[in-house]
């Protein structure tokens, strides 16, 4: 979820609860004000039906309640002493029309007691509370109608505001997630006057920086190393196959020399092997383009049957579907080579090497000893279950990297007596 939606999120949140306890506190304030004042009305009502009792004697026989709110009734001197002002919320059923039933009103009573002419009564005043039922009604429209204005206030800041002031920092992310260390010449650069953005600014640019020149360093250091190690090791080879063409030596002087070529071979390997993996790992490979691996993988099969019928392996190839996925081509022809060389290479007299090609998968499958391998330490680097093998032990992890690289899934497996590997490709 992206910074602006969370805070507008947060912020809906917090203005919902914060308006929900205004309201709360804001309604029963108010509503004890009203209260008050209706209380102030029943006391000068009070004191009104007093003074007309006085005067007129009739009223003292009035013991219902109608129109006019009030009812008295005569008590003795004992109850009347008892008796103190008390204001009370409750309900009269009034009726308005012989024809119809009688209504209950939500009223708000007060129960007091007097003395005239040596008689004691019980007075109950009433003053009608419907406005009370208006007033909570009103108010719960007026929270809605003030949350829905906030909130599409805040969307409008979010959306016109913060969006104009979060603009640099979202154009210097963009150019971040566009730049690739050793492709890219310019760094990232925005213009802002946001304290905080630009701080970031100059923290990421001499990070990237000195992350660059490192990675040219490197880059340098691996191709001058690579240069200086192929150098020596070819005239090595040259001096010794001059040594074994000059036809004067011994035959196991002749061997040892054969022994000692084939030692550097490996270490020529070697190095090309480590050259490779550095260059995958540091993505220096970037010619990133759609590639048909069925093509790629019968190229391989092509280039290998010298190979193969040298080590008597059948190849067969299965194909269900294209197989097409974006990647450097020059790293795809590696990592099918390796998975083939590897198939022939520890495969068995008259064994077999079977390639299954789908729509989002590439399994090679080859015969072996029974030994099932240690699928946790395959793809390590330099991992040989057998010792006597005269390969680099580079082959996997060089499959393993490309694939990191690339996001594929490459897996190793032991069914039915074949070593099966396999990659899935991510969907197009």
């Amino acid at each position: 979820m992206k910074l602006l939606n969370q805070s507008i999120k947060h912020l809906s949140i917090s203005i919902l609860a914060i308006v929900t306890i205004w309201a709360i506190v804001f309604y029963f304030n108010m509503l004890n004000e009203i209260k008050s004042s209706i209380d102030e009305g029943l006391e000068n009502y009070k004191r009104l039906i007093i003074q007309n009792a006085q005067q007129d004697s009739t009223i003292l026989t009035k013991t219902y309640f109608d129109e006019s709110f009030f009812a008295i009734q005569q008590i003795n001197k004992q109850k009347a002493l008892s008796v103190k002002d008390n204001y009370s919320d409750t309900v009269l059923y009034m009726q308005d029309t012989d024809d119809t039933e009688p209504e209950a009103e939500p009223v708000r009573m007060l129960t007091t007691a007097f003395e005239l002419n040596g008689k004691y009564y019980q007075l109950k005043v009433a003053n009608s509370m419907v406005e009370e039922d208006d007033l909570v009604k009103e108010l719960l429209y007026d929270i809605i109608w003030l949350y829905l204005s906030l909130i599409l206030g805040i969307i409008f800041i979010n959306n016109f505001v913060l969006k104009k002031l979060w603009k640099p920092f979202y154009d210097f992310l963009s150019q971040l997630k566009k730049y690739h260390l050793g492709k890219t010449e310019d760094l990232p650069k925005t213009k802002t006057k946001t304290k905080e953005f630009n701080d970031l600014q100059n923290v990421v640019t001499n990070l990237l920086a000195h992350t660059s020149q490192i990675y040219e360093q490197q880059k340098q250091f691996i191709e001058n190393a690579s240069h200086e190690l192929q150098t020596p090791l070819a005239i090595a080879t040259n001096k010794l196959e001059l040594l074994i063409e000059n036809g004067k030596l011994q035959n196991n002087q002749a061997q040892t020399i054969a022994e000692v070529m084939g030692i550097i071979e490996r270490l020529v390997r070697l190095n090309k092997s480590l050259l490779l993996l550095t260059k995958i790992e540091n993505k220096q490979f970037l010619n990133n383009q759609d590639v048909l691996i069925n093509t790629v993988v019968k190229k391989n099969s092509s280039n290998l049957e010298e190979m193969a019928a040298f080590k008597k392996v059948k190849i067969s190839v299965l194909e269900t579907a294209n197989l097409s996925t974006k990647m450097d081509p020059s790293l795809a022809n590696v990592i099918v080579s390796n998975l083939l060389r590897n198939a022939i290479f520890h495969n068995i007299p008259n064994g077999n090497v079977n390639i299954e090609i789908t729509n989002d998968t590439l399994k090679i499958s080859n015969t072996g000893n029974n030994l099932k391998l240690d699928k946790n330490s395959i793809f390590n680097r330099f991992y040989k279950p057998n010792n006597a093998s005269k390969g680099t032990g580079l082959g996997l992890a060089i499959v393993k990297a490309i694939s990191d690289t690339y996001g594929f899934r490459v897996s190793y497996s032991y069914i039915d007596t074949l070593h099966c590997f396999l990659i899935k490709f991510p969907a197009n």
